[in-house]
């Protein structure tokens, strides 16, 4: 998400890096890469226009010339004016309402089913809900079985009556949900153009039969700048209250989520950052621009990590990292919490620094991650706990009980200490950002 850009911004910037003072003259390269950077990831044309004016302008101003730091200055301006175009605030999905009722609208093939079960998760995860699913995709074939085998997986209530009208569907689920005490409901409905009257219509019907709380438009990051006219679509019929952008882990270049606030006034509320269950997160402004400006989101890791980690436990560890005393015992309890979190490569992108130490462009292979999962567990715990009693003969026995061979458990150790040494200075706050 947002590699593309943030690697061609962040080359932009390093070129200031350094210079005594900033001149119309120097920071006319800079601007013009950003420039590039922003409208080949999609980003509209009259929102790069605006964008780069507002940027030049401040970092020629006076508080610039007076700067001791002038790189720092334009650092802070670039991430200020992302957060604008973000949005600013981060506006935050209604649940306090008992019911709080969700109408989830889209086009065909945005990924709406999916995603309804995705925020079900979340609600019951982090706002100990208990959601109920309400099928009224009563067109798409397969469609019904979907939710239903995604409320199996996520063991969440799903309310349907098959291919019945989905107005009617929706006012007998509205009963059940009181009569079973569930206090989210998610309504899925079919996707559909938002020029096809008869369907809009539909859409309309519910709306006046169930007064949402929150309307959300579930699109697709991928569409790039047509996103603003299937947006500005929907919203001239249902008035939505925010929209969620999935497949953000994909090959998008994620222009469309800079577009999107400033030119529609939808808040983007949620972003679809991979195709677990879990894989969904809330769209804060200004953790994105961090993100996209190659400094990492720290706090969304700490969000994944929470599911599979006790709050005791981390400080636990945290402990342990600073003190430099974090072994291969702890290294493999967390190698098994690190499998529940998805593909590794999506962790390592959100640390701070990530591009500069070549974390942003690495793919691994879950096998590799098997073969040190082998490589630790042929070890004793007396070995994990003290590796530099580990010598040849101890990691000859290791290589064949794991199946590997010595290279591969040397380098692992090697690895190791590295890892430690970075998770020491990060805990120390000696962990410099990639500028």
């Amino acid at each position: 998400m947002f590699e593309y850009m943030s690697d061609r911004i962040s080359e932009a910037i390093k070129n200031i890096k350094g210079m005594g003072k900033i001149t119309e003259d120097n920071i006319g390269t800079a601007m013009r890469e950003i420039r590039m950077a922003l409208l080949e990831a999609d980003v509209n044309f009259q929102v790069v226009k605006e964008f780069t004016n507002n940027v030049k302008d401040k970092a020629l101003g006076e508080e610039v010339q007076k700067s001791l730091k002038p790189d720092e200055v334009f650092i802070k301006i670039v991430k200020d004016e992302l957060v604008k175009l973000l949005g600013e605030e981060y506006v935050a999905l209604e649940t306090t309402k008992v019911p709080t009722i969700v109408l989830m609208v889209g086009l065909q093939g945005s990924g709406k089913t999916t995603t309804c079960g995705k925020l079900s998760l979340m609600l019951r995860k982090k706002h100990h809900k208990n959601p109920l699913l309400v099928a009224c995709d009563v067109y798409r074939p397969a469609a019904i079985e979907q939710l239903k085998d995604i409320g199996k997986q996520l063991n969440i209530a799903v309310y349907s009556e098959g291919k019945k009208d989905p107005v009617e569907i929706v006012k007998n689920a509205l009963e059940y949900a009181k009569e079973n005490k569930h206090d989210y409901i998610i309504i899925d409905t079919a996707g559909r153009l938002h020029i096809d009257e008869a369907l809009m219509d539909e859409l309309k019907n519910i709306v006046t039969l169930t007064k949402p709380e929150e309307i959300l438009l579930v699109i697709d990051a991928m569409m790039g700048q047509d996103a603003i006219n299937v947006i500005t679509g929907f919203n001239e019929a249902l008035s939505l209250t925010g929209c969620i952008l999935t497949k953000m882990d994909g090959d998008t270049k994620g222009g469309v989520a800079l577009s999107v606030r400033h030119l529609t006034s939808i808040p983007i509320k949620f972003i679809g950052d991979s195709e677990k269950m879990d894989g969904l997160s809330e769209f804060v402004p200004m953790r994105m621009a961090e993100r996209i400006l190659g400094m990492g989101d720290i706090l969304a890791i700490a969000e994944k990590v929470e599911g599979v980690m006790s709050e005791d436990e981390a400080i636990k560890q945290a402990k342990k990292m600073r003190k430099g005393s974090y072994d291969l015992e702890d290294f493999l309890k967390n190698l098994k919490q690190i499998k529940k979190l998805g593909p590794l490569e999506n962790i390592l992108k959100m640390l701070p620094g990530a591009r500069k130490m070549g974390l942003n462009n690495i793919n691994i292979d879950p096998k590799d991650m098997a073969h040190v999962e082998a490589i630790v567990l042929s070890m004793t715990k007396e070995e994990r706990r003290r590796p530099d009693i580990l010598k040849a003969s101890r990691k000859q026995r290791i290589a064949k009980g794991s199946g590997r061979s010595v290279e591969e458990v040397n380098r692992l150790l090697k690895q190791f200490e590295q890892m430690k040494l970075m998770m020491k200075q990060m805990s120390n706050g000696n962990f410099k950002m990639p500028f």
